[in-house]
């Protein structure tokens, strides 16, 4: 199985190639360049750098979110033109997810959390259950000190919000594990694909959790 898998739910996005297990290559770019101008060409890269063409991927993994509005729209944008082009399956995993299945060797429970803007972030809560990442809560959006709150024991927090919640139970990672994996969205990815978790490209939608801001102006727009 070759799976390409996209991750661009915060600002470090990218891209991963995956035969089977084995991690065939990964593209990370955490820099201020909008991932509009840098998706396609990362795939392209890939491919090439991998001598893989498209015609050869089996299958799509993408990550859904909670995130950016607007990466996640441009990464299911993408992945939804390739999926018709080529035919091809798409899985599609929870941003969150895969950020904790980064940390499967973490004694204390695993808080993902993502910088939401506007005085919120998104969060969820794992516990590694001997074979994979368990959820214990559904994905919220909720300001950092609400999420602080809900804390009761000792948490390691990951992810490029973590530094927003201050709480005495929270434990952290050092900066450069903080951002999102392609290649782990890749793996979960490659696991749904297997078990025939998969939606059509026109399916394909993100997960926002709450409304975006052009929402929003309409829906004022809409009551004046």
């Amino acid at each position: 199985m070759r799976v390409l898998a996209v991750e661009t739910s915060t600002l470090a996005g990218g891209v991963a190639l995956l035969e089977d297990d084995h991690l065939v290559a990964e593209y990370v770019l955490d820099v201020s360049v909008t991932h509009s101008e840098r998706l396609l060409a990362a795939v392209d890269r890939v491919l090439a750098d991998a001598r893989w063409r498209a015609s050869q991927l089996t299958g799509l993994a993408v990550a859904v979110g909670p995130g950016s509005f607007t990466g996640l729209r441009i990464a299911v944008s993408t992945v939804k033109g390739l999926a018709l082009a080529l035919g091809l399956p798409v899985a599609a995993v929870p941003t969150l997810d895969a950020m904790a299945a980064g940390v499967p060797w973490a004694a204390l429970p695993v808080c993902p959390v993502i910088d939401a803007r506007k005085g919120e972030v998104f969060a969820s809560l794992y516990r590694w259950d001997g074979g994979a990442m368990r959820r214990e809560w559904a994905d919220v959006a909720l300001p950092p000190e609400a999420l602080a709150r809900r804390l009761e024991a000792p948490t390691l927090l990951i992810g490029p919000g973590a530094g927003l919640v201050d709480s005495v139970h929270a434990r952290r990672l050092p900066p450069p594990s903080r951002v999102p994996s392609p290649a782990i969205v890749g793996a979960l990815g490659a696991g749904r694909l297997r078990r025939g978790q998969t939606v059509s490209g026109a399916a394909l939608a993100p997960v926002y959790l709450r409304p975006s801001e052009a929402e929003l102006k309409r829906g004022v727009l809409a009551h004046a």
